[in-house]
């Protein structure tokens, strides 16, 4: 065996996959699955579960795990090589992909099985294979099948390179400042730049763009012009107004466009009603509604947050007309101002070691299992690798495993994220259960000096949800794999376990285990921390209404942006949008809004109808806006707030429950581990929640959570 991508005895071989592995795996497993394909798919095969899975479900897990390998090292190893490969092999697997969902002859093969040879997971799996099928295109005939085909191969070569621009054009800038600039920034943020630019041999401090320096920046930096410097390269970047190799408009207006016609092949007016079809929310209007909705309840509050920060800005600072790149300073200043504390301050007490320590403690303890340290081969010295065990009469089980990647690094993708590596299944080849294998990656800070890391709050916040994510896939029951974990999850309740284990970041009898001062060990104040729960809710209805507007923006730019129609030369259409014609969001589809202007127009539409802080007209939030062109929320985004009212009112439960002393209930804990983690798809997402709850999700849990219940109305 000297191709590791073909070796599938347990882990993948992280350290030893090498771009030029690439392109033979793909051919080998690629060949196998074509195979299995024809053979499931020849009249005289039976129309059998099991018969079929033990066939091909076999031959793409392996072609899907090896593929899935060389996917995660694209976006956390990101190397020209790698990329290369990665881009090379790419249209072929795309093309398999489709060309499996939409086989007339499987779908023919997957209807003739009888639903009464099928257990309850089976029967969960078969219908939503069923409904894949139709929306991959397998009832398409002739030439709309293959532009179907051809719509498919152009989509993921189009979202790969808006991923790999929003990467580059991050990457690309670095800013050298003086120590005089920097005035204001934690010492830690100070000593990495330091410690950045010496690397590279030069003189002065490197500033970046990666969240774990920008952000800082944004916060502590005492000079406006550093600020303004590093906003103005952020909002921009992969814009017009940078590198034109990196420039995404030109990909936004072709994706869309795609988009679109998918959609109508299918029989959908537009994308938004092609996306909602799987998830729980019924239509785009439904979401629209929902979104605007929440908006209105939230906008009393988001105009007081900015009237308080405009007050504190004129008095305290002296800005009389605070600037784009201003706002995170002066909110920063006036929650030091008005609590008495700061991110900086409460930042010393969470070391990754002691965070990661207190996450286990919690999930050890309401979820019944053990964490341990384990061994595999990894893609980089700073990740990690456990294994998650269950004590049954039998002994300890394995019950998962996870690897841990939680440094910013360059050739890594900005952000946060939960993937799998394997499912659990019980395999049909085999017979045995095939435990599950989730990654969890972050971009913090690295340590300086010989410390440890330090998280800020909502590092820990981020970790939390990530492994809210990982639990979903690791502790499930399920043994049928497209519905055991996160997989046959409806997309807008994916969300739930990772929300819901955010809550327990603001809980005392939580911190008071995972907290110990850098410098002294000693553990968060009970002063500190209330100061901390004083401040929750801080400019809450401002973020409320931020994440609505990418919702909103996202819902209505899949249902009301009209694309133009491709081979069209959008340079000869109106530039910046022609706003006057585009008229109220939510008020049809606009024959104007065809140039990738119109894209930002109809973001300022959204901006007015939602937003209570002005955006600077050069900001381009689309161009690198992932998630919806790279990163599977297509009209989706809502997601986040629709999953949210779930996890809040899920979260309350174990508020009714809590002890004496507000620790968690275990048996709530088993409760929700059973109902909702445990069962995974293999029922709806509704059923799940009824199992825990007893009744359908209700929206006062979240409002109250975030300091928006209606007894706390301002006025």
């Amino acid at each position: 065996m000297t191709n590791p991508l073909l070796d599938f005895d347990d882990l993948p071989l992280f350290d030893q996959i090498r771009p030029e592995h690439v392109g033979p795996a793909v051919d080998v497993l690629l060949k196998q699955a074509e195979v299995a394909l024809e053979e499931v798919t020849a009249p005289d095969f039976p129309a059998r579960w099991d018969a079929i899975a033990k066939v091909l479900d076999v031959a793409t897990e392996r072609f899907s795990r090896a593929w899935g390998a060389v996917g995660h090292l694209n976006a956390v190893a990101d190397t020209p090589e790698l990329r290369a490969a990665y881009n090379e092999a790419m249209p072929r697997v795309t093309a398999f992909w489709t060309q499996l969902g939409s086989d007339e002859r499987l779908y023919a093969k997957y209807k003739a099985i009888d639903p009464a040879t099928l257990n309850p997971e089976q029967a969960q799996a078969h219908k939503n294979a069923v409904r894949n099928f139709v929306l991959g295109g397998a009832e398409l005939q002739g030439e709309a099948k293959k532009r179907y085909a051809e719509i498919q191969e152009r989509q993921a070569e189009l979202s790969q390179k808006f991923s790999e621009h929003a990467l580059d054009a991050t990457d690309a800038f670095a800013w050298y400042a003086e120590l005089a600039d920097l005035d204001g920034l934690p010492e830690d943020v100070i000593a990495a730049a330091r410690a950045a630019a010496e690397a590279e041999g030069k003189d002065g401090y490197k500033l970046t763009l990666k969240m774990p320096c920008y952000l800082p920046v944004m916060q502590f930096a005492k000079s406006s012009a550093l600020r303004e410097r590093l906003y103005r390269a952020y909002v921009t970047r992969a814009s017009e107004f940078g590198d034109p190799a990196f420039d995404n408009s030109a990909l936004i207006t072709e994706i869309l466009a795609l988009r679109e016609e998918e959609a109508k092949l299918l029989g959908y007016a537009n994308f938004g009603e092609l996306s909602v079809v799987p998830k729980m929310a019924e239509s785009p209007e439904q979401v629209v509604k929902f979104l605007r909705d929440l908006a209105a309840k939230a906008r009393p509050y988001g105009e007081r947050d900015v009237a308080e920060l405009r007050e504190f800005a004129a008095k305290e600072l002296g800005l009389a007309d605070p600037q784009p790149w201003d706002w995170s300073y002066i909110g920063e200043k006036l929650k030091e101002a008005r609590y008495a504390f700061s991110e900086q301050e409460v930042k010393q007490y969470f070391p990754a070691p002691k965070v990661l320590a207190g996450l286990f403690k919690i999930v050890e303890t309401l979820f019944e299992v053990n964490i341990r340290r384990d061994s595999a081969p990894v893609w980089h010295p700073t990740v990690e690798f456990y294994r998650i065990e269950r004590d049954t009469p039998q002994g300890r089980q394995k019950v998962g495993q996870f690897y841990l990647d939680p440094s910013a690094r360059v050739g890594k993708r900005g952000g946060a994220w939960m993937d799998d590596v394997r499912a659990r299944w019980l395999r049909p080849d085999t017979g045995t259960l095939q435990t599950p294998v989730a990654q969890l990656v972050c971009n913090f800070a690295e340590g300086v000096d010989g410390k440890p890391p330090l998280l800020t709050h909502d590092d820990v916040i981020t970790l939390f949800h990530e492994f809210g994510h990982g639990l979903h896939h690791m502790l499930t029951q399920v043994n049928e794999r497209d519905v055991s974990g996160i997989s046959g999850v409806e997309w807008d309740a994916v969300e739930l376990p990772s929300q819901f284990m955010e809550n327990f970041c603001w809980e005392w009898d939580v911190l008071s285990h995972m907290t110990a001062h850098a410098d002294t060990g000693e553990p968060l104040p009970r002063a500190l921390y209330d100061k901390m729960i004083a401040a929750k809710n801080f400019q809450s209805g401002m973020q409320t209404l931020r994440q609505i507007e990418f919702s909103l923006f996202d819902m209505l730019l899949h249902t009301e942006y009209k694309a133009p129609t491709l081979g069209t030369d959008v340079s000869s259409l109106p530039p910046e949008g022609a706003r006057s014609a585009l008229g109220r969001p939510g008020g049809g589809t606009h024959a104007a809004n065809a140039a990738p202007g119109a894209v930002m127009a109809l973001l300022g539409q959204v901006r007015d109808e939602v937003a209570v802080l002005p955006a600077p007209p050069f900001s381009r939030t689309p161009n690198t806006f992932t998630h919806i062109f790279s990163g599977g929320y297509a009209a989706g985004y809502y997601s986040y707030k629709w999953a949210e009212v779930l996890s809040a009112d899920a979260y309350a439960a174990f508020e009714e429950s809590a002890g004496a002393n507000g620790e968690p209930s275990v048996d709530t804990g088993r409760r929700y581990r059973q109902a909702i983690l445990e069962a995974g798809g293999s029922r709806t997402a509704m059923e799940s929640f009824k199992a825990f709850r007893g009744r359908e999700p209700q929206l006062d849990a979240l409002l109250r959570h975030q300091g928006m219940a209606e007894e706390a109305q301002p006025a």
